[in-house]
């Protein structure tokens, strides 16, 4: 059901200001104080109906379920249907049947030329990243996406783009789409090297998930286009006259974005032209996704989305590109979260580093991504050395010629470096650290977020330079066990 939306308190203050929790340039702390306030009264207008900056601790599944669905009213013009089916793989027969679920996601009042998208920038792209990238070269209009798990559609040793187009066809006949299949984005996610089971997808899974379609809600999506995901994720954000932003994504694992994230698609009502809505949506990648890491691996299948149906006026640009940057940073965290076998979320701020920002995420990265930290993160261990040499090994691989001098570590907001020297006296301290690690932990098998607790971790080079913020996942022996099994 569609709801009035309109507090014109909220939108002098949004606008003026782009609050997240990857943030790379500084911000007047009264602005980011005044913008959070404006929101949490929104979202207290709205009866709840956005999700939260931060989102609250939850006590069981059921609850953070229905604090999602609660919250993933679509925008208008919007509809999306999702069915399971099963497959036989050509490659791993012996496997026998498994399990995969496709959803579509239908622009209800027509195709849109407003939509954006960024992909992965690996080397050996998914078919349905060709397709994509070959739509958005073209500006060919969309008024239908299709995403499928299990199978990635990754350099199969048949005709992966064909398959692909294949799905595309099944959808714009079974929703008489009058631009065809050209008019379908295509999405694949899970096993690479195996052959999409296009059949099986064309002529039983989709055609089911179109007899589903409903125009209430995005959690159906958020649930369908699981993999290794523990549980679903959705972000939300209604703007002050009403255009509604809705996002949902998945991923747990092979998660270092150069480009995008695993799989995102956000949804908007907003009138906003197709040029403007792409530079909006890089912008936010590059805040959030680009500033993730599980395990170091990106994907073959990264793609992220936006598209606009264009039912309502946008009022302020300004408070877009704030939605859109609420909604993918909240996601973004919420991947790594979720990742595979994650017991601890790491957040590694950045201050003054002697480069870019693209080079501060990268250290950030470099840091998060070491097996040794990740380790130590693991076993509440407050082996601080192992970030510094993280650091160290960085700075003298990247930037041999930048100062170190006036570099201070935070551990937990406690100084454990400072001037060239550790500052770690005394049991108290070891403790007080190593405390700080186990109040951040989280359950590797929970299926939902209790908490959104991090370790945390404060880095500044002193001087000027880029400020940003990276998150991180430690490694425990769960993410050894799904990996080792991933296929089954």
């Amino acid at each position: 059901m569609k709801f009035a939306r309109n507090v014109a308190l909220a939108l002098a203050v949004v606008s003026s200001s782009c609050v997240g929790a990857f943030s790379t340039s500084r911000i007047n702390n009264a602005m980011n104080k005044a913008s959070s306030n404006a929101a949490t009264m929104l979202r207290e207008t709205n009866g709840g109906l956005d999700t939260d900056l931060i989102l609250p601790s939850f006590s069981t599944k059921e609850e953070y379920i229905s604090y999602l669905k609660k919250a993933g009213a679509l925008p208008d013009g919007f509809a999306l249907g999702t069915a399971k089916g099963t497959f036989v793989s050509v490659e791993a027969p012996a496997m026998g049947p498994l399990p995969i679920k496709a959803t579509v996601i239908h622009l209800t009042e027509g195709p849109t030329d407003s939509w954006a998208a960024v992909f992965t920038s690996n080397r050996f792209p998914g078919c349905p990243i060709k397709v994509g990238k070959d739509r958005l070269a073209k500006g060919h209009p969309l008024q239908a996406l299709v995403i499928n798990n299990k199978v990635s559609n990754v350099c199969p040793g048949g005709d992966g783009i064909a398959a692909a187009e294949s799905v595309c066809a099944a959808v714009a006949e079974g929703l008489n789409l009058p631009g065809g299949a050209n008019t379908v984005l295509p999405s694949s996610t899970g096993v690479i090297g195996w052959r999409l089971p296009a059949k099986e997808l064309a002529e039983d899974v989709v055609p089911k998930a179109i007899e589903a379609i409903q125009e209430d809600s995005a959690f159906a999506a958020a649930e369908a286009i699981m993999t290794t995901d523990r549980y679903p994720k959705l972000r939300s954000k209604t703007l002050s006259n009403g255009v509604r932003v809705v996002g949902v994504a998945k991923g747990a694992g092979m998660i270092e974005p150069n480009m995008a994230t695993m799989l995102g698609y956000i949804m908007t009502d907003a009138t906003i032209e197709k040029s403007k809505l792409q530079t909006m949506l890089s912008a936010a990648c590059n805040r959030s996704f680009n500033s993730i890491s599980i395990d170091g691996d990106e994907s073959t299948s990264d793609t992220v989305v936006a598209i606009a149906s264009g039912l309502k006026p946008l009022s302020s640009e300004d408070e877009l590109q704030a939605a859109l940057f609420e909604v993918c940073e909240g996601l973004s965290a919420d991947l790594v979260r979720n990742g595979e076998g994650t017991g601890h979320v790491m957040r590694v701020k950045i201050s003054n580093f002697p480069g870019s920002e693209y080079d501060a995420r990268r250290m950030g990265r470099h840091l998060v991504n070491s097996p040794l930290v990740k380790c130590a993160i693991s076993g509440n261990d407050p082996n601080t050395g192992r970030i510094a040499g993280a650091i160290g090994s960085f700075m003298g691989k990247f930037f041999p010629e930048e100062s170190v001098d006036e570099m201070s570590l935070t551990l937990g907001g406690r100084t454990i470096f400072n001037n060239g020297k550790f500052v770690l006296e005394g049991q108290e301290v070891e403790e007080e650290l190593s405390n700080h690690m186990g109040d951040a932990q989280l359950g590797e098998h929970d299926d939902f977020p209790q908490h959104q607790k991090f370790v945390e971790i404060g880095i500044d080079f002193g001087g000027e330079g880029s400020d940003v913020t990276v998150l991180g996942s430690d490694l425990t022996k769960e993410y050894v066990a799904v990996n080792a099994d991933y296929r089954s």
